[in-house]
C-alpha cells in the first residue's frame, strides 16, 4: 500500500495539480485585494458610496446599523453584498484565466505555424551534387 501511495504521489499529474492549487490559493488573495481595494471603491463612488459588502437583509426583526453589528448580535441575515462581492471575485478570476489560456493557446499556435526547417538531404545526394558540380567545372 505504501508503494502504491508513493507511485501515486510521484506521478507528474499529481505534482502539477498540487502546484496549481497552491498558485490558485495565492492568486485568490490577489484577486480579493483587487476587488476590495481597487474595483469596489470606484463602483461605490458611482453608486453614491454604497458598499456592497454591507448590504444585507435582516431576518430577525431587529434594527442593525451594519452587517457587522447584526453578526455581533447573532441576528439571522441574508448577506446580499457579500454574495455580490463573491460573484465579482469569480468574474475577475474567470476573466484572468480566460486571458491566460487564450495567450498560451496563441503562443502554441504560433509555434505550430512556424515553418519547420526542411530536413537535410541524405548524404548520398550531397555527394552526388558535389560530383556533379566538379564535373561541370572540368
Amino acid at each position: 500500500m505504501l508503494k502504491e501511495f508513493k507511485d501515486f504521489i510521484s506521478r507528474g499529474n499529481v505534482v502539477d495539480m498540487a502546484v496549481g492549487i497552491i498558485i490558485g490559493a495565492a492568486f485568490t488573495a490577489i484577486v480579493k485585494s483587487a476587488v476590495a481595494d481597487i474595483i469596489m471603491p470606484p463602483i461605490g463612488l458611482v453608486t453614491g458610496g454604497v458598499d456592497f459588502s454591507s448590504i444585507f437583509i435582516n431576518l430577525s426583526g431587529g434594527e442593525y446599523a451594519s452587517l457587522a453589528a447584526a453578526r455581533e448580535a447573532g441576528a439571522a441575515t441574508v448577506n446580499v453584498g457579500v454574495f455580490i462581492n463573491a460573484v465579482i471575485n469569480f468574474l475577475i478570476v474567470a476573466a484572468v484565466i480566460f486571458i491566460l489560456v487564450k495567450q498560451v493557446n496563441r503562443m502554441k499556435k504560433a509555434e505550430e505555424e512556424a515553418p519547420a526547417e526542411p530536413p537535410a538531404p541524405p548524404r548520398s545526394e550531397v555527394l552526388l551534387e558535389e560530383i556533379r558540380d566538379l564535373l561541370k567545372k572540368a
